[in-house]
């Protein structure tokens, strides 16, 4: 490489053990290798995702972990002269960090699916840092719209929320949304574009967040354990509460679809069959592909998107967390550098 690598330390996030707080660390900025691109971060939104990793409830990450993966930041550096990304770039990095390319998944265009996938703040470091390092095919070249900190959300809440909105029937117009949070109030966004109508779900009491997500777009909101105001043609669920799919499914037409989005959910209990005759289906969603980013990134701009976000400097990581954890979060975490 004939090129300039920035030299030195960053400070990062790190996961040092499973169920303690992140600890901030001074570490070598990385180098990144060949069909790869170094990131001076920007910002990085916080995940729900990113809890499961910490609370023990996904296996398996790698230790120590740098978390983090609703990226944006600028490319400083590049492990392949002639790749497809230049220096001086603004790109997001999602969850979706490698796939293999030739498993039978790839090769059915359902890389989401990969038998090797690498993700990215999970079992390759993310983006709760300075800097950080990516596979360049894997980055989504950030629209102008999209370049700074309320931008982060999107890779993630934005990609899979637009995923799972992808499995809804383009037929239903009544959908209903249980849990609105950072994906949800992306999602409402697009639903109110294409003239569908929302209704919001949240914990019984969470008055708060109804009144957001009335404010956001929805239609109707009201407590999970309460019935809508019409039949739903479809629904998604974005809380890790398995006890709201017989719940969603008592409120679906016949025909209708619940779509699970997130990546973790509690154990789900037992119900009549009745809840799901007439042809009513349960489906998850599993990570995204890149062609689901280009598809949202072409749409984004048209509507426009935009996002609820409250900004903490990197330090307070461990804040942030907390205040996602205990509900406290409207919209999206995202933590901002000094870079």
């Amino acid at each position: 490489m004939d090129q300039y690598i920035p030299e030195g330390t960053m400070r990062a996030m790190v996961i040092e053990k499973i169920g303690a707080p992140l600890t901030m660390q001074t570490l070598p900025i990385p180098v990144p290798q060949p069909g790869q691109v170094l990131i001076k971060v920007r910002a990085c939104g916080v995940c729900r995702t990113d809890l499961h990793i910490i609370d023990g409830e996904l296996s398996d990450p790698i230790l120590p972990l740098i978390p983090g993966h609703e990226v944006i930041g600028e490319v400083v550096a590049t492990g392949s002269p002639s790749g497809s990304l230049k220096n001086g770039e603004i790109v997001g990095v999602p969850w979706l960090a490698h796939t293999c390319g030739h498993c039978r998944y790839c090769r059915q265009q359902q890389e989401n699916l990969c038998e090797q996938a690498l993700f990215t703040g999970y079992t390759v470091n993310g983006g709760y840092a300075e800097f950080m390092v990516a596979w360049e095919s894997y980055c989504v070249k950030m629209p102008a719209l999209y370049q700074d900190a309320p931008a982060a959300p999107l890779l993630c809440a934005g990609l899979i929320g637009y995923r799972s909105w992808r499995m809804i029937p383009p037929t239903a117009h009544n959908i209903g949304i249980y849990g609105f949070g950072a994906a949800a109030h992306i999602l409402v966004q697009i639903a109110t574009y294409l003239n569908k109508n929302i209704y919001a779900f949240t914990k019984p009491g969470d008055v708060a967040g109804q009144v957001f997500a009335k404010k956001a777009g929805a239609i109707w909101a009201g407590n999970s354990n309460e019935a809508s105001p019409v039949i739903l043609d479809g629904a998604i669920i974005f809380a890790p509460d398995g006890s709201l799919i017989p719940e969603s499914l008592s409120r679906l037409d016949k025909g209708g679809i619940v779509v699970c989005g997130g990546i973790h959910m509690s154990d789900i209990p037992s119900f009549p069959y009745q809840l799901l005759w007439e042809e009513r289906t349960i489906k998850s969603v599993a990570n995204l592909t890149r062609d689901d980013a280009t598809a949202f990134f072409q749409l984004a701009p048209e509507i426009p998107l935009t996002t609820t976000v409250q900004l903490f400097p990197l330090h307070q990581a461990n804040e942030a967390l907390n205040q996602l954890r205990s509900g406290k979060i409207k919209g999206a975490a995202v933590l901002v550098t000094d870079n």
